[in-house]
């Protein structure tokens, strides 16, 4: 169920856990723990994996995002939280209200469980446990580019936080990642060190590099516990699965 774990204790109040694909309930290539996908998946069974992973970490609810590739951050305040039910993480595929549209989400909520679902993309989750602060980032090709990690880490600043660490989970490595030879060479003018090679001598990008690198520059504090989803049968992968892919999750949280 879980490829990384890290529960809260009394010194370290704030819990970390990214999926794999073990331990649901959907059936056929989607993997038994889809937790997206719900246009290619039983509803029900995506609502029963939720409910199973956030039981397994004691949250009642969990926040998802409409994520698009972009850099937007939702703050999760209380207000959002008054109109926020434990299904509510489901969305439109389950009559229920559309998702936020945000690649990011920051809080300083306790017992909400921020998600941030991937299928190849960077799924980062950060906190700064003093302060009660946590959020997480999906960092695809197009979000780093854009700065949602300097953006999350800035909604994070807003909210008190101030030492910030971050976990960079499982994502399609740089010796899997191939690019166009243009994008690589085009995103690491602007990102130096992220352009890479392939395993068989392609262009590719490094994305995990790229957000180590990133967040050292804003002084967070960086953990990769991160296999390369393409090669992990045990994890999703959209570039090796493609539409028959199900979506695996960061999830953090904060304990009062």
């Amino acid at each position: 169920m879980f490829s990384h774990l890290v529960r809260p204790d009394a010194t370290q109040p704030v819990g970390v856990a990214f999926t794999d694909r073990a331990g649901g309930h959907s059936s056929g290539s989607l993997g038994p723990l889809n937790l997206g996908r719900l246009d290619a998946d039983d509803p029900a069974a995506v609502e029963r994996n939720g409910a199973t992973v956030a039981a397994r970490l004691g949250l009642d609810v969990l926040v998802a995002l409409d994520q698009v590739h972009g850099a937007d951050v939702l703050t999760v305040d209380r207000d959002f939280l008054a109109g926020w039910g434990p299904r509510h993480w489901l969305g439109e595929a389950a009559g229920l209200p559309a998702l936020p549209r945000a690649d990011a989400a920051v809080t300083d909520q306790s017992g909400i469980g921020l998600m941030v679902r991937v299928a190849d993309c960077v799924p980062v989750l950060l906190a700064d446990a003093s302060a009660g602060v946590v959020g997480g980032a999906h960092a695809g090709r197009a979000g780093f580019d854009l700065g949602v990690l300097p953006a999350t880490v800035e909604a994070m600043y807003r909210l008190g936080a101030r030492e910030i660490r971050a976990w960079i989970g499982p994502h399609v490595c740089g010796e899997c990642y191939e690019v166009p030879q243009e994008m690589a060479d085009q995103t690491d003018a602007r990102h130096p060190g992220v352009a890479a090679r392939t395993s068989w001598g392609t262009a590719s990008l490094d994305l995990g590099v790229g957000c180590v690198n990133q967040l050292t520059a804003l002084g967070v504090r960086t953990e990769r516990v991160d296999p390369c989803t393409l090669t992990t049968p045990g994890l999703h992968s959209h570039r090796r699965d493609g539409a028959g892919a199900g979506r695996q999750a960061g999830i953090i949280w904060r304990v009062s």
